[in-house]
């Protein structure tokens, strides 16, 4: 086992301390919604209670405070992923948001008439419906990635569907309902020799272990603040300059013009250009203040940690009879989804909250990955580095009361 201090980084986050029906709270639904360490609360607190304030157009000492403050959050992501330029960094509400903002922002300038778009099987439905939705407007066709019984892309299949009417490949970095962290630099390679740009759902991935963007050379890369213990309403899309400079803005109003007249109007140049209105500021500032918390950490560490998990928990359940896990991916992180044979997951999800568990149970918004499997949805516990062994164990043990109950 790693050497991870387990009990000193669960005493950062507030909300483990509680008990749920009499029982500790076991909090296993990460993949849905990390939690907050007192750090980052503090310092949303602090900009809620002296700093608040609109920001970048005020003179005044509080707008001063609250922009220097919200633009500091820009560097710390641009650090945090690597982008080459804290522009690139384009604050949004989440990874939804962001996948929109590049579905209809790229998607109705660059994509045409019998053009093709190729989205993975094991997709969230935010990284699916956007295209769709812009590929209906625009006569092009959604184009699906298979994947095999072990929940993994298959990458001869992918590469063959790559073509000169291929515009764009969304996938995700990690599968939100399976957990395998598909190859995205062969992915993202592959298509740039057919010059084809890349979006990355990281959703699941930057909370998880480093990433770089430079190094994986995505074209679009988006992610959400409240995964990766940041508060809601807070996330990222990165771009590249070269293509952001090239797609009109997403949403129209304050803040992202030069001029204004009733003859035309004329935009702003990256990040402004994409952020109209008033953004969530203590949202942002608090996503600064969540990577500032990681930075803090041995993330390579707590990724071990997490993997080491991940097994453990795969181990015992698979030990159970009539559990059976979807997904099972040489390379995964995070995530454990299961079935038990003659019990629906709501019925599992119910019982297990009864014992102060909390995981998800539903077709995670992926619902082709559901078809692909033939059930009607999945448990899913899914893990953080704030987790513990002895919580797998509550997990297995609750599981067996499940059966017993459903006996």
């Amino acid at each position: 086992m790693s050497n991870w201090d387990v009990e000193k980084i669960r005493k950062d986050f507030p909300v483990l301390s509680q008990s749920v029906n009499g029982k500790p709270l076991v909090y296993l639904d990460n993949g849905a919604s990390s939690q907050v360490p007192q750090s980052v609360i503090d310092r949303t607190s602090k900009y809620l209670s002296e700093e608040h304030s609109n920001i970048h157009r005020g003179v005044h000492y509080l707008s001063q405070h609250a922009t220097n403050a919200y633009e500091a959050a820009r560097e710390k992501v641009k650090r945090f992923i690597n982008a080459k330029e804290a522009k690139e960094c384009i604050f949004v509400r989440g990874c939804t948001e962001g996948v929109n903002l590049v579905a209809y922002s790229y998607g109705r300038k660059f994509i045409g008439e019998g053009d093709e778009i190729l989205v993975s099987q094991m997709e969230h439905h935010s990284n699916i419906i956007p295209w769709q939705v812009v590929a209906e407007e625009v006569g092009a066709r959604v184009v699906m990635i298979p994947m095999n019984e072990r929940g993994e892309l298959i990458i001869d299949e992918y590469e063959n569907l790559l073509n000169e009417r291929t515009k764009m490949v969304a996938i995700s970095h990690v599968s939100n309902s399976l957990g395998t962290v598909n190859p995205v630099k062969q992915i993202i390679a592959t298509a740039h020799k057919f010059g084809v740009p890349v979006l990355v759902d990281a959703a699941q991935s930057v909370p998880h272990f480093p990433v770089d963007v430079q190094d994986l050379d995505a074209d679009f890369f988006v992610f959400s603040g409240h995964k990766m213990f940041a508060p809601t309403g807070s996330g990222v899309m990165y771009g590249k300059r070269e293509w952001l400079e090239r797609m009109p803005p997403y949403q129209t109003g304050g803040g992202m013009i030069r001029n204004v007249s009733f003859e035309g109007t004329t935009f702003a140049p990256i990040p402004d250009k994409f952020e109209a209105g008033t953004p969530a500021i203590a949202a942002g500032i608090g996503l600064g203040a969540a990577i500032d918390y990681i930075n803090a950490l041995d993330f390579n560490a707590a990724a071990a940690y997490e993997h080491e998990l991940l097994d453990y928990a795969t181990e015992r359940l698979a030990d159970i009879p009539g559990v059976k896990i979807v997904g099972t991916a040489a390379n995964k992180a995070s995530v454990l989804s299961f079935t038990i044979e003659g019990i629906h997951p709501h019925d599992i999800g119910t019982i297990l909250d009864q014992q102060g568990i909390a995981i998800r149970a539903g077709h995670h918004c992926a619902q082709p990955v559901m078809q692909f499997f033939d059930v009607p949805a999945t448990a899913r516990a899914s893990f953080a580095f704030y987790n513990t062994r002895e919580e797998v164990d509550k997990l297995a043990d609750a599981i067996q009361k499940v059966i017993e109950v459903f006996a």
